[in-house]
């Protein structure tokens, strides 16, 4: 059981960029999850379904937490915008906290979102690891790693090395059907 974040670095990541395995491009429709995030944690996330997971179709990716951008198609006034980017940290894994049975996928969008967007597209590139999954002694010592993990993710983005990646063709690029 872990108590809350104390000293952790607040960058992750080699400083000219990301490097192997990463990036990790990963795709999905926004799902319904357990519906904890915005609800009982108060940090909304996007679900996409575990069998996206798979890279390459044969490497699964470890449990922990991840930092990176989404993309995603969303209506703004009746008008579609394709491709809108925004930077993301996620949970790939089993939430030791709330014992899961199932592994998620669990990506909370640094962005306030007027509306729920369940059946949109997200495109997903994934640039680097902050952690392993941990198991908590409270919901408040959850609460607080997550905001340090949005912090360490959003710190390791603005670099320039990892910046440039808010342009990938895989995050803007949908196709007429997505």
């Amino acid at each position: 059981m872990r108590a809350p974040a104390t000293e952790r670095p607040l960058i992750v990541g080699p400083e000219k960029g990301p490097s192997s395995p990463f990036p990790l491009r990963l795709s999905g429709p926004v799902i319904k999850g357990f519906g904890r995030g915005s609800k009982e944690l108060q940090i909304p996330t996007a679900n996409i379904p575990i069998k996206g997971l798979e890279v390459g179709g044969c490497e699964t990716i470890e449990s922990g937490i991840y930092y990176g951008f989404a993309g995603l198609n969303l209506c703004d006034g009746g008008t579609e915008k394709k491709g809108t980017v925004f930077p993301m940290v996620m949970s790939i894994g089993w939430n030791p906290f709330y014992k899961n049975t199932i592994r998620s996928v669990e990506v909370h969008i640094v962005h306030s979102f007027p509306k729920d967007f369940y059946g949109t597209r997200m495109n997903l590139v994934i640039l680097g690891f902050i952690r392993p999954e941990y198991d908590y002694v409270s919901k408040e010592a959850l609460i607080e790693d997550i905001k340090m993990d949005i912090k360490v993710g959003l710190n390791s983005l603005e670099r320039e090395g990892y910046s440039m990646f808010k342009e990938d063709e895989y995050l803007v690029g949908f196709s007429a059907e997505d």
